[in-house]
């Protein structure tokens, strides 16, 4: 009996992986895990966009600042921390190939022309500090009531905040529409990820980032 019992368990017995076939399995695995909890991070976030949301998705840092720079150009905050997260990610250090500068991404150049049009008060906001997230933001939101003044809907004023108004009105002039009729690319893709970021902080600060 117990040699038939060892053969009949010798012919059930299965093969042991080699070393490198379970790294492969592993490997497998691996991106699946994430993928799960990437999925209930979502689930999670998008269940109770107002508390985890906003600490891991739509984060808000100075926000003092940009409630008064907000109130003084008339902008909404919410606009402004949507504009930040997408071309920044909060980095007030961030510099573009181009030269944009700091939290809001701001050029020299569109900071002087702000302070000269009478915008910003360059004594008190020094245009050649746009490393100072107070004064990068100060000049953002001029900015940004800038092109409100200009333009007639929220999506001409963000793609004009990527491409530059001079663009987007000639776009307009040609008989296009925004965002149907955004020439550029990149233009394209940004106007989509600010509007997405846009209302995910709406969504994740309905009472305004003054409830923090």
């Amino acid at each position: 009996m117990a040699g038939r019992r060892g053969s009949a368990h010798a012919h059930m017995r299965q093969p042991v992986p080699r070393r490198g076939e379970r790294l492969l399995r592993w490997y497998r695995v691996v991106p699946a895990v994430l993928l799960v909890l990437t999925l209930a991070v979502v689930v999670v976030v998008g269940s109770n966009p107002t508390s985890l949301g906003r600490y891991l998705v739509y984060p808000v840092h100075h926000e003092e600042a940009i409630e008064a720079a907000s109130e003084r150009h008339y902008v909404d905050p919410l606009l402004v921390c949507a504009i930040i997260k997408c071309e920044s990610d909060w980095d007030e250090n961030a510099r573009s190939a181009a030269g944009a500068i700091g939290l809001m991404q701001v050029m020299p150049l569109t900071a002087e022309t702000m302070a000269a049009l009478g915008y910003v008060d360059a004594d008190v906001w020094d245009p050649d500090a746009l490393t100072d997230p107070e004064v990068n933001i100060e000049y953002g939101c001029a900015y940004l009531g800038y092109l409100q003044s200009h333009l007639s809907s929220l999506d001409e004023v963000i793609a004009a905040y990527n491409a530059g108004i001079g663009a987007v009105q000639g776009w307009i002039a040609e008989g296009g529409t925004i965002p149907d009729d955004v020439e550029f690319a990149e233009t394209r893709v940004y106007l989509d990820r600010v509007r997405n970021a846009y209302e995910g902080y709406q969504g994740s600060y309905p009472d305004g980032i003054g409830e923090l």
